[in-house]
C-alpha cells in the first residue's frame, strides 16, 4: 500500500525552485570541506512524532489525518512500519529513531509486550534489508504508563525499578538486533515533585546502578552502541535529575560513567533549562561529551516543550558551528524530535516540516563552515584573551605562579589591559555571513 500518494521522491532543486516538496539548500551529495552534507548532518526521523503523534493537546483531541490510522493494534503497528519506510525512502533520510512503545503496542504483561516487539522488530529488520535508512538510536519509554508515576530508575517502588530495568534489557537487545549506532536514556520522570517525600540520594544512586547494569549487559551481548543521556530540566516533574549537560556531567562523574556516556542534546530542553542551545552544545563539546542532537526549537513565548521543527537560521548556524568544531557528531546525528503544528494535519505536512528542518540545518552548516574557514570568531577570541599568551598570563595558564607572585605583580599595576568584547560587531558579521552565503557575493 502507498500511504503518501501525493508525494514523489524529494529532490534537491535549489533556492529558485517553487516546488514546496523539494530541498532548496540541503543537497546530500554536496561536499562541505572533506565530507558530504549527508555525512556531516546525519539526519534522522523521530518515529514517535512522525508516525504515532495524533496532534492532541491539553485542550483538544487529535487532528492528524493519517492513512494508517484505519487500523488497530498490531495491524496498526505493521502499517506504521510500512508507511515509515515509504517516508524514509521518499525523504532520502539516512536514519530513524524510536521508543519501544512507538513501534509496538504494550500488552497486559511484559511478556506480551516483548512478543509484540519481537514481531515488529522482525518486520523492521526485513524492511531495512532493502533500505539505506539505518537506526540512529533506540530507547524505551519508561515514563508514560501509570506504573511510572514515581519514576522508573528513580522510582520509590523496587517492583517498578525491576520492570524498568527489564524493559531496558529488551531495548538493548533490540538495538543490537537492528544495528543501532547509539542507545539513549531519556529520564522522562526521573526527578521529583517535592523533597518532602523524596530520598534523593537513594533515587540517584539507583539510576547510577541501572546505568552500570545496562553497560554490563551491553558488553555481555556484544552491543557496542554509544550510550547517550538526554538532559531535560522540568516537565513533568518539578526538577529532573538530568537537568542540563552540566548537572548530567556531574552525575556521570560521580557514578564513574563519564567514559561510557555522552549527551544527546535537545534544543528545546536547553532553552527550558534557561540556556541557549549553543551553550549546551559548547559545554558538552569542551568536555568531549557531545554525542548526538535532537533538532527542534521551542516557542519563545511558551514555557513548555513545544517540539517545533527548527527554522531559526541564527540558531542552526551557531549549532552547526559547535558541531563542526567538535569534528562532527561521530556516531550521533541530527534527529528531528519535532512535530508539526496542530493545524498542519495533512500527511504531506510531515514532508514540508522535515524539508524545512533539513534545509535550515544545511544552511547552518554552510554558514558555520564559512565562519570557521575565515577564523571569524577564533580571531576575535584570540585577541580578547591575548594577555594569557605572554607574561603573567602565560604563567597563570601554565601553572607557574602562586598568590605571592601574583600579589607582587598586582601591587604595581596602574593600568589594566582589557579588550572590547565587540559583541555588536560579531552579531553583525554573522548576519553578513548568513545573507551573503546564498547571495553569490
Amino acid at each position: 500500500m502507498t500511504y503518501f500518494k501525493n508525494v514523489n521522491d524529494i529532490q534537491f532543486e535549489g533556492l529558485n525552485s517553487s516546488n514546496p516538496l523539494s530541498f532548496k539548500i540541503y543537497n546530500p551529495e554536496e561536499k562541505i570541506g572533506e565530507k558530504t552534507m549527508e555525512e556531516i548532518l546525519r539526519f534522522g526521523v523521530a518515529y514517535w512524532h512522525t508516525f504515532t503523534e495524533d496532534l492532541s493537546d491539553p485542550f483538544g483531541t487529535g487532528t492528524a489525518i493519517r492513512p494508517w490510522d484505519k487500523y488497530q493494534g498490531m495491524d496498526l503497528a505493521k502499517a506504521r512500519v510500512e508507511a515509515a519506510f515509504e517516508f524514509f525512502e521518499k525523504l532520502n533520510v539516512p536514519y530513524f529513531c524510536f521508543h519501544d512503545v512507538d513501534i509496538a503496542p504494550e500488552g497486559e504483561t511484559l511478556r506480551e509486550s516483548n512478543a509484540n516487539l519481537d514481531t515488529i522488530v522482525a518486520l523492521i529488520k526485513e524492511y531495512m534489508k532493502d533500505s539505506k535508512t539505518k537506526l540512529l538510536w533506540n530507547t524505551v519509554n519508561n515514563f508514560s504508563h501509570p506504573r511510572f508515576v514515581h519514576g522508573a530508575g528513580s522510582s520509590s517502588s523496587a517492583d517498578v525499578f525491576a520492570y524498568a530495568a527489564a524493559k531496558v534489557k529488551k531495548g538493548l537487545e533490540i538495538g543490537k538486533e537492528l544495528g543501532a549506532e547509539n542507545y539513549v536514556f531519556w529520564g522522562g520522570r526521573e526527578g521529583y515533585e517535592t523533597l518532602l517525600n523524596t530520598d534523593m540520594k537513594l533515587e540517584m544512586d539507583n539510576i547510577g546502578r541501572l546505568f552500570h547494569m545496562a553497560n554490563d549487559y551491553a558488553k555481555e551481548i556484544g552491543f557496542d552502541a554509544q550510550f547517550l543521556i538526554e538532559p531535560k530540566p522540568k516537565e513533568p516533574t518539578t526538577h529532573q535529575y538530568d537537568f542540563d549537560v552540566a548537572s548530567g556531567y556531574a552525575f556521570l562523574q560521580h557514578y564513574g560513567l563519564e567514559d561510557i556516556f555522552k549527551f544527546n542534546i535537545e534544543a528545546n530542553h536547553a532553552t527550558l533549562a534557561g540556556h541557549t542551545f549553543e551553550h549546551e552544545l559548547h559545554y558538552a563539546r569542551i568536555h568531549n561529551m557531545l554525542g548526538s542532537v535532537d533538532a527542534n526549537q521551542g516557542h519563545p513565548l511558551l514555557g513548555w516543550d513545544t517540539d517545533e521543527f527548527p527554522t531559526d537560521l541564527y540558531t542552526t548556524v551557531l549549532a552547526m558551528y559547535e558541531i563542526l568544531k567538535n569534528g562532527g557528531l561521530g556516531r550521533g546525528g541530527l534527529n528531528f524530535d519535532a512535530k508539526v503544528r496542530r493545524g498542519s494535519f495533512a500527511p504531506e505536512d510531515l514532508f514540508h516540516a522535515h524539508i524545512a528542518g533539513m534545509d535550515s540545518y544545511a544552511a547552518g552548516l554552510k554558514i558555520a563552515h564559512r565562519l570557521i574557514e575565515d577564523n571569524v570568531l577564533e580571531n576575535i577570541i584570540a585577541e580578547r584573551y591575548q594577555t594569557y599568551s605572554e607574561g603573567v598570563g602565560k604563567e597563570i595558564v601554565e601553572g607557574n605562579t602562586d598568590l605571592h607572585k601574583l600579589e607582587a605583580y598586582a601591587l604595581g599595576l596602574t593600568k589594566f589591559n582589557n579588550h572590547s568584547g565587540k559583541l555588536e560587531r560579531i552579531k553583525a558579521t554573522i548576519n553578513q555571513y548568513i545573507l551573503t552565503t546564498f547571495s553569490g557575493q
